[in-house]
């Protein structure tokens, strides 16, 4: 995940003095000024490389990788009813390439939904069920002796991590040692077996499942390693008129044809990554950042991660939205989900019922977009 503001080659690399336009939010308000290339001061060369070049193209990236995700969306609506904020947060979770803990009662669709997104990415899909006696092995992988030539050697045989799609079920009943092997697999993007580095597919996406029903025999994760999810969303109970829906079904949804491929989900993603986003809304996330520590109620918040989360779902939600600029609603619209796993809550406001989600909703509902002093 980057840091750095990387912008679409419309953004303030390409500018001139007076040639602006007004980005606007999803509201309607204006959040930033990004240049307009069709001023005079940027007339096309003959060879059609020059600026105007430019920026057509950079709004035709931005035109395709917003078709990309809203077929990516449509897609899983199709099989899993009722749950389109869970959907559109997995979207922007894979679009921005980090992972999802996703905490949910069985039966809710979860390793359902992960297949259904590998099948529209078309790329490779596994599942790994983790009980208490999963070794790393069982994960990365190990190295077999084999026969060759009339001779035995050593070849190693790819764990279920090996993957594009991977779904991590009930992580919390594995044990502490197989956990940090699949959240540095997450991390890195490769696995060490044996000392040897071995890379992983790309995309890479995990999505790990939680069981919230019942508590014996699992091992929660840390708050550290729950640092490392960029997301951690709670699926809720269908309402009547889907269970209804549900429940007509006579048989299992029809597993749907891929709309994308791998190598175009990583062109959407490098399309995400270069989302203009001014200094004002870069700011407006830290300072989010920063208020998670101010209530008494919280022991500690968010840390530096959060902030670079908050940035790239953002950029994310713009590009979802087909806008070439970030705005202060769309840091808004994911805070909840980065935000909430990342900070802990007093004994006491756990005991009067309070959840972090809605510690982290006051937070951005009583935090000014206009910051003082500037």
């Amino acid at each position: 995940m980057t840091t750095s503001a990387e912008k679409l080659p419309i953004s303030a690399s390409d500018q001139s003095e007076g040639a602006r336009r007004h980005v606007r939010s999803p509201s309607g308000d204006r959040t930033n000024e990004t240049t307009e290339l069709s001023s005079p001061d940027f007339p096309v060369d003959d060879e059609g490389s020059g600026p105007r070049a430019r920026h057509e193209e950079a709004e035709l990236r931005l035109e395709h990788a917003c078709g990309v995700g809203t077929r990516l969306l449509d897609g899983l609506r199709e099989v899993i009813l009722g749950q389109d904020v869970i959907l559109e947060h997995v979207v922007t979770a894979l679009l921005a390439h980090g992972h999802v803990l996703l905490e949910g009662a069985p039966g809710l669709g979860k390793t359902q939904l992960v297949r259904t997104l590998s099948a529209l990415v078309g790329g490779s899909f596994s599942r790994i069920q983790f009980t208490p006696d999963l070794m790393p092995s069982d994960v990365l992988g190990t190295s077999l002796v084999v026969g060759v030539d009339g001779g035995k050697d050593l070849r190693f045989r790819p764990g279920p991590i090996f993957a594009g799609l991977v779904l991590a079920d009930e992580i919390n009943r594995a044990t502490p040692k197989t956990q940090s092997a699949l959240l540095e697999a997450m991390a890195e993007g490769t696995v060490t077996v044996e000392g040897q580095p071995r890379p992983l597919p790309k995309p890479f996406f995990v999505l790990a499942t939680e069981n919230p029903i019942e508590m014996e025999g699992v091992f929660p994760l840390p708050e550290a390693q729950l640092d490392r999810f960029l997301m951690k969303l709670v699926l809720p109970m269908p309402d009547l008129d889907t269970l209804a829906a549900i429940g007509a079904r006579a048989d299992e949804p029809k597993t749907p044809k891929a709309v994308t491929t791998p190598d175009e989900l990583l062109a959407v993603q490098a399309t995400a990554r270069r989302i203009a986003a001014a200094e004002h809304v870069r700011r407006y996330a830290a300072r989010l950042v920063l208020a998670t520590h101010e209530p008494s109620e919280v022991r500690f918040g968010a840390g530096p991660r959060a902030v670079q989360a908050l940035m790239a779902c953002a950029r994310v939600k713009a590009m979802l939205a087909g806008r070439p600029a970030v705005g202060i609603e769309d840091v808004r619209s994911v805070a909840t989900p980065i935000l909430a796993h990342r900070i802990a809550l007093s004994f006491e406001a756990e005991a009067r019922g309070k959840s972090a989600a809605q510690a982290i909703a006051e937070l951005v509902a009583k935090l000014p977009e206009e910051e003082a002093g500037r």
